[in-house]
């Protein structure tokens, strides 16, 4: 008998230290204390440096590019610390918030050699964190005493990693009618992953024949445009013309995605915006932050889908990789219904880097 939490359990809470600004360490080939570089607070980097070794903020090498950094690692970039290294240094290269006011941040000495796996598992757990991707890393000669004395949780690397690589299995919660304005005909169906995750949705319309592809849109959330109207995208616009789609025809299921921002969270798609403020496009603006053009799975719709008895569909989209997510996990795309609404004065210029970057059917 053992009430110890598993390795998704101790996943989730290492993402909830992380985001409180509390180290979690890392064991295996080689040991590790991890600190998010977000949330670093000075005494804690103090303590840090007080441990001797040469500590190093591990970037991706979307933001190493930016930073004109080194990324010996290929995916990733080890920067040696400074000794004197403070946060504000340390979250001016985790954040480009400031890049144009100071753009010299270098030079910068790379660590290069040695195995980065620990470094990597360590940069995608402050992802799904929805933290931004940096991480302050010291290897430790005995990482298991070190976690245990200072009551910090420890991950296993290899097993954290294969554990991060599979995507969470999802479990319906609940569902119950929902009659809406498209439809009368609704019902909403919860789903609640095993890792603690967000919960993601699903609402049907009519009642569907299992046996044909039924009209189907993956949305992800997208608070400012689905809630508050805005107009720097077209996913307001794009949600209530799926819903109406699928009311005129009588049926159809809307997935509703959590994964804000395409995949990066509110915190740092708000970043984003005010990158583009900036200057930057859409994908542009996504790079700086560390991030890639979209860190969305779209796989998760083809569990829900097929756990409520689907196989094949007429998907909504302009987006062909959520054709190709689909088909390639088992979901039969019989048709690609276009969805070319919400262009405005304000996100015509991101929806023309939607079509030249990210390849959206516009």
């Amino acid at each position: 008998m053992s009430f110890a939490p598993d390795i998704t359990e101790q996943l989730a809470r290492a993402r909830a230290d992380l985001r409180m600004g509390v180290p979690v360490v890392l064991t295996g080939v080689n040991d590790a204390i991890v600190m998010a570089a977000e949330t670093l607070n000075a005494q804690r980097l103090a303590d840090l440096l007080a441990l001797g070794g040469e500590p190093v903020l591990a970037i991706t090498a979307r933001r190493a590019e930016t930073l004109k950094a080194r990324a010996y690692d290929g995916d990733l970039a080890r920067l040696v610390l400074p000794r004197d290294a403070a946060p504000a240094w340390v979250q001016s290269i985790a954040d480009p918030s400031g890049d144009l006011r100071a753009p010299m941040k270098g030079p910068f000495v790379c660590a290069r050699g040695g195995d980065a796996a620990l470094h990597r598992t360590a940069l995608q757990l402050t992802k799904t964190a929805r933290l931004l991707p940096a991480v302050v890393v010291l290897e430790l000669a005995d990482g298991t005493g070190f976690a245990d004395a200072h009551l910090l949780t420890r991950l296993d690397l290899a097993t954290a990693t294969e554990s991060m690589t599979n995507r969470s299995q999802l479990h319906p919660v609940v569902q119950a009618r929902l009659p809406m304005e498209v439809s009368e005909a609704g019902r909403l169906h919860i789903f609640r992953p095993e890792d603690g995750g967000e919960e993601h949705y699903a609402i049907e319309i009519g009642r569907p024949e299992r046996s044909k592809p039924v009209l189907t849109r993956l949305h992800s959330a997208c608070f400012t445009g689905d809630l508050m109207g805005s107009l720097k995208c077209d996913c307001g616009p794009q949600l209530r013309s799926a819903l109406a789609q699928m009311g005129a025809e009588g049926h159809g299921i809307l997935l509703y995605l959590n994964q804000e921002g395409r995949g990066i969270g509110l915190a740092n798609k708000m970043r984003a915006y005010s990158l583009q403020d900036q200057g930057f496009d859409t994908v542009e603006a996504n790079h700086r932050l560390g991030f890639e053009d979209d860190e969305r799975d779209f796989r998760i719709g083809s569990d829900i889908l097929k756990s409520m008895g689907f196989t094949a569909v007429r998907l909504l989209t302009n987006n062909p990789r959520k054709e190709e997510m689909m088909q390639a996990s088992g979901i039969d795309v019989a048709e690609r219904v276009p969805l070319r609404v919400g262009e405005n004065s304000h996100n015509s210029a991101y929806l023309a880097t939607k079509a030249a970057k990210s390849g959206h059917l516009l």
